[in-house]
């Protein structure tokens, strides 16, 4: 048997994320800066007759039913565009936290695309017509490059981040899952502006979060008096929180002590 191609789901982060309203279709309007981690879920494949799912890592517990996984869905919205009558034998390394603002089921999603684009041997642009429809992240996932995101997030103009390509940076969440519609249900409604930049913008969603999952006060403090940290953010609609740091070996310090009750990610950006 031939050997299983595979596809990292990267982990997404909003370097910077402004609320600009709320839109006609229930979705609300943001601008964003997208960048992407070179670590995150790992998504296998091998042909098959059908298409399946099957779910391992240390977070495949806290996904339901693999039928309902938007991997599955991503997969049948694929076939479907394209025509492909081929399947495939999905199997999904769960390493990232559910529920987490790192991406999490639209980088899944992203990632088996990419997969079965390459798998079935079909033409890129069926993979980007379905995107939007799985969810407003998945076109930036699809892409996994610095972004910025208007509209819902899924309206993308490619931005110049090689400063910050190679960046060490750890990601830090509590344990706690946050579904970003209660987030966003919280999000006092008030337009704050335009974002300008990453460094000079900021998270509109920290607050609600902080509302919901009052610990990542705790993780952005502790992130914040870490040596060698430049900058510390929460990402998406909570509750992971990271930091970049100045070099790898002040980042692999700060691992170290990372609390043992919360889950932690050393990685770098794309």
């Amino acid at each position: 048997m031939s050997p299983a191609a595979a596809e990292v789901a990267p982990a997404k982060l909003n370097l910077a994320l402004h609320v600009r309203g709320k839109r006609p279709d229930g979705r609300h309007s943001i601008e964003t800066i997208f960048a992407f981690c070179t670590d995150g879920d790992r998504l296998t494949a091998l042909p098959a007759d059908g298409i399946s799912l099957s779910v391992t890592g240390p977070f495949a517990g806290e996904l339901g039913d693999p039928q309902d996984n938007l991997v599955m869905k991503a997969a049948r919205s694929l076939a479907d565009a394209a025509r492909v009558t081929a399947g495939a034998a999905l199997t999904l390394d769960k390493r990232l936290p559910v529920a987490s603002g790192i991406g999490g089921g639209s980088a899944d999603a992203a990632a088996a695309l990419r997969l079965l684009t390459s798998l079935w041997r079909i033409d890129p642009s069926h993979a980007q017509a379905v995107a939007p429809g799985l969810g407003s992240d998945v076109p930036a996932c699809l892409l996994s490059l610095p972004m910025r995101g208007e509209g819902a997030g899924d309206e993308l103009t490619p931005i110049d981040l090689s400063e910050l390509s190679g960046a060490p940076v750890l990601l830090v969440n509590p344990r706690v899952a946050l579904r970003t519609a209660d987030v966003f249900a919280q999000w006092d409604g008030e337009d704050r502006g335009p974002l300008a930049g990453w460094r000079d913008g900021g998270n509109d969603l920290e607050a609600p979060a902080l509302g919901l999952a009052p610990q990542i006060s705790a993780v952005l403090a502790w992130l914040h008096t870490r040596a060698g940290v430049n900058f510390a953010r929460m990402s998406g609609s909570g509750a992971t929180c990271f930091a970049l740091f100045d070099d790898e070996a002040s980042r692999d310090e700060a691992v170290l002590a990372v609390p043992r009750e919360w889950w932690r990610l050393a990685t770098f950006l794309r």
